[in-house]
């Protein structure tokens, strides 16, 4: 009989961190940031059919990076969690720190599990209150932290560099469409595979945006900004560079989220 193969569990938990940071880095990066009437979300993103950023509830927001599939079921366990709270309860009892702690735990359950491979994916979860000191982003990473971010956050892709430029360039209280150039060009800077930082111009065609806007009369607080209108609020920029060949978990060549050629997970 042979000796079974032992892996320490400090091993074991590095080895899948490991593999959860690396597929989420193959994604495009995607920041929050307040601004004066609420939470703005922007990514890259290609495709207009397949959403990174979605409505959760009334005053509540999702926003991942990562493996489609996996960010897509929990985004819709989240609405349910919601639906059913707010139907039993009341409306003003769904809340984004209540959200964010169920999905904390069912990430970490995944996460610590031997049975399954870790989700590759880090989720926002915003919510827009009646004044912006109301406002909260809470952000999940694949192993089940919730961080409390304030101002700004980025997750996905080269995070580092966004966010450098982010806490350079971004001012407190900001008007929507400051915010939004700021967002658009924070993602645009960015390192190429030499790790060469350069700033590229990201058509509008490819940006994914949307906005809790606290202004808004009805409760859903949620709205897209569809190109036309960020054509509108972004302005001249020069000429729009598309994003160089994806080897994104989100992005094939086909515009569409999909899962990048990798080797199998381990059984």
């Amino acid at each position: 009989m042979s000796t079974p193969f032992y892996v320490s569990p400090e091993q074991l938990m590095k080895d899948r961190a490991d593999f959860a940071r690396k597929g989420i880095a193959r994604g495009r990066s995607l920041t929050a940031v307040q601004y004066a009437d609420g939470v703005l979300l922007v990514t890259e993103n290609p495709s207009q059919a397949l959403h990174k950023v979605s409505e959760l509830y009334d005053r509540l927001a999702f926003a991942a990076v990562g493996r489609y599939n996996e960010f897509e079921n929990l985004r819709i366990a989240g609405v349910r969690l919601a639906d059913m709270r707010g139907y039993a309860y009341d409306r003003r009892d769904v809340t984004g720190r209540g959200l964010a702690n169920a999905y904390a735990q069912t990430l970490g359950t995944i996460f610590s599990s031997g049975g399954e491979k870790p989700y590759e994916v880090e989720i926002f979860v915003a919510e827009v209150g009646a004044t912006a000191a109301d406002d909260q982003i809470y952000r999940l990473t694949y192993e089940g932290r919730v961080a409390d971010e304030h101002g700004f956050a980025v997750m996905g892709g080269d995070a580092d560099t966004v966010s450098a430029y982010l806490k350079e360039h971004y001012t407190d209280g900001a008007s929507l469409d400051a915010a939004l150039a700021v967002a658009v060009a924070a993602l645009g800077h960015s390192s190429d595979e030499r790790g060469q930082v350069q700033d590229r111009v990201i058509p509008v065609e490819d940006l994914e945006v949307a906005v809790l806007d606290r202004t808004r009369t009805q409760p859903r607080k949620f709205r897209r900004i569809l190109p036309a209108k960020l054509a509108e609020l972004l302005g001249d920029r020069g000429p729009a560079e598309a994003a160089p060949e994806a080897h994104s978990s989100e992005t094939p060549t086909n515009g569409g989220p999909e899962e990048p050629p990798v080797a199998p997970p381990l059984a």
